[in-house]
């Protein structure tokens, strides 16, 4: 079997909605592709546990969040070092390359935004050893295309030998404006990464993702948004349109008026994505607060389950937006709670 597994999910994308898609898993380890179970190619994170290079609340006994997935390498140099090369997962265009590991935990890492599909979702690869020279900001590159070479790159740790992987993401970035929230956090160093800084990104799961697309459960990145589930609804008066909702407007529940827009109903997957936007009319939000989130519905057993993100809380028997949700509102909308 080909190593660079390209299976047309064969299904035309919902008019409108994007072109067909079409997958590359981003590395040569061809595991994933034989229908190998995730602990066959899976890198654990010091735990010994293949599991904790999956996404989501894999480590520290469930409570430490993961964004992507982390692929360990097939072939390694003579040094023992990785010699696997990273591919684009989609055709798409470069919007962030950075080539200075010291400057994010990430380490090298490149982002691709693929605006041929909607939502027009962002893939990420990161801990990289070279970033290939053809890899620009503003390049537009094809579904395969060579970023780079594996490797254990980051800021702040040494990554061993034995544990060097890619890690890749698939999401959405939050907001355009990211600088000001930013500098309001006082974190004491700088922001070298414009919109492309990972607390401005909200990662779906990629194995999940690849999975359904395998499955021809889903034929465009349109489908898999309709398959999640909402685990928090929210209401929120206000008069802004985020950029957002301007960037992906198939995540539109119904179209934008004519008139201005009263406030939004948001539903969040477990994990934070805000993946349906209602836009809602003054008679909807009668009553609250401008720019005060009021929470509709929670389900609650998702919401217990999953220790790793906290998006609302009980207060004094009400479901109030949680510590995970609050920075998250804050970058749609611009606003501070």
């Amino acid at each position: 079997m080909n190593w660079r597994f390209v299976l047309l999910a064969g299904l035309a994308a919902t008019p409108g909605f994007g072109q067909r898609l079409e997958l590359v898993w981003p590395t040569p380890n061809p595991a994933w592709s034989e229908g190998r179970p995730p602990g066959a190619w899976l890198q654990h994170a010091g735990s010994g546990d293949p599991e904790s290079g999956g996404y989501g609340g894999v480590r520290s006994g469930g409570t430490q969040f993961h964004e992507g997935i982390d692929i360990r390498p097939v072939s390694r140099d003579r040094q023992g070092e990785p010699a696997d090369a990273v591919f684009a997962a989609m055709a798409g265009v470069v919007r962030h390359v950075n080539a200075h590991p010291g400057k994010s935990s990430y380490g090298r890492y490149v982002v691709l935004e693929h605006p041929g599909h909607s939502p027009a979702v962002y893939t990420l690869y990161a801990h990289l050893a070279r970033i290939a020279p053809e890899v620009q900001v503003g390049r537009e590159l094809a579904g395969g295309a060579v970023l780079g070479t594996m490797g254990r790159s980051a800021a702040g740790y040494t990554m061993p030998k034995d544990r060097a992987h890619l890690h890749f993401e698939i999401g959405l970035a939050l907001t355009t404006d990211f600088q000001p929230w930013y500098d309001r956090q006082r974190f004491g160093s700088p922001n070298d990464h414009g919109m492309w800084n990972g607390m401005n990104l909200s990662g779906l799961d990629p194995l999940d993702f690849f999975e359904a697309w395998r499955s021809r459960r889903i034929g465009s990145v349109q489908d898999y948004f309709r398959l999640l589930q909402p685990v928090v609804r929210l209401r929120l008066a206000t008069f802004r349109i985020p950029n957002f909702i301007r960037r992906y407007p198939g995540l539109l529940t119904k179209p934008l008026p004519i008139g201005p827009v009263a406030g939004w109903e948001i539903q969040f997957s477990w994990s934070g994505v805000p993946f349906a936007w209602t836009p809602l009319a003054a008679a909807d939000i009668a009553g609250m607060r401008r720019e005060v989130p009021r929470i509709i519905e929670v389900d609650a057993a998702v919401e217990r389950r999953e220790r790793s993100k906290s998006l609302a809380v009980l207060r004094r028997g009400s479901w109030a937006v949680g510590p995970d949700l609050e920075p998250v509102l804050e970058l749609l909308f611009g606003i501070r709670l």
